[in-house]
């Protein structure tokens, strides 16, 4: 379980190809904040997809990525020197400072626009049909595994305001329009409608 709240601002080093369909591949990845403390078996939030470590040195990280993995996220389009958002785990004595994020990502989204303002930029972000009935405005989306208000909702579409700190310290203060990036929605409206859903057939 993880918070959406960035630790670092890693970096892909290397992508292997596994097997010979090439439907799985192998990340090197350098976080060496994240690292402090990881041990292989632990678990790494990377771009909001909870990866799981294979190997350490310390500095970087290797994490096996399944073809379902890569058919539902943005890594299927990682590539070295690419910038990525990294957290661990939180502990159960930390600060809930964003939202309960579980690393499993419900799908990928867009960059539609962004409009830069003095101190934030709006950026819009297309949502696909599915999960449009998961968000509401000033709900929690976890965005490449960033915990964000959204603070506007169209058709098809929800926006995020970011600020400087945001801009500045993960993956979102780079992406441009038409970017790709991972969605997860909050958890807690995917089991209240199960709920619902349940008990409207009992």
């Amino acid at each position: 379980m993880f918070t959406g709240l960035v630790e670092e601002l890693g970096e892909v080093v290397a992508v292997e190809h596994l097997g010979s369909a090439g439907d799985a591949v192998r990340l090197s990845v350098r976080g060496p904040l994240v690292l402090a403390d990881a041990r292989p078996g632990d678990s790494i939030a990377v771009n909001g997809t909870c990866l799981t470590v294979v190997d350490t040195d310390g500095q970087t990280f290797t994490a096996d990525v399944m073809a379902e993995t890569l058919a539902r996220t943005s890594l299927r389009a990682s590539e070295p020197g690419r910038p990525v958002n990294l957290e661990r785990p939180v502990r159960l004595a930390d600060r809930l400072g964003g939202h309960l994020v579980q690393g499993h990502v419900d799908g990928v989204g867009e960059v539609l626009a962004r409009r830069p303002a003095e101190h934030w930029h709006v950026v819009r972000v297309a949502l696909p049909a599915d999960l449009a009935r998961y968000v509401v405005v000033k709900g929690s989306i976890a965005v490449d595994g960033v915990s964000l208000t959204v603070c506007a909702l169209g058709e098809g579409w929800f926006e995020v305001s970011l600020v400087p700190t945001t801009l500045a310290h993960t993956t979102l203060g780079s992406v441009g329009v038409g970017d790709p990036v991972n969605l997860e929605v909050d958890v807690l409206a995917k089991y209240t409608e199960r709920l619902l859903r349940e008990g409207r057939h009992e």
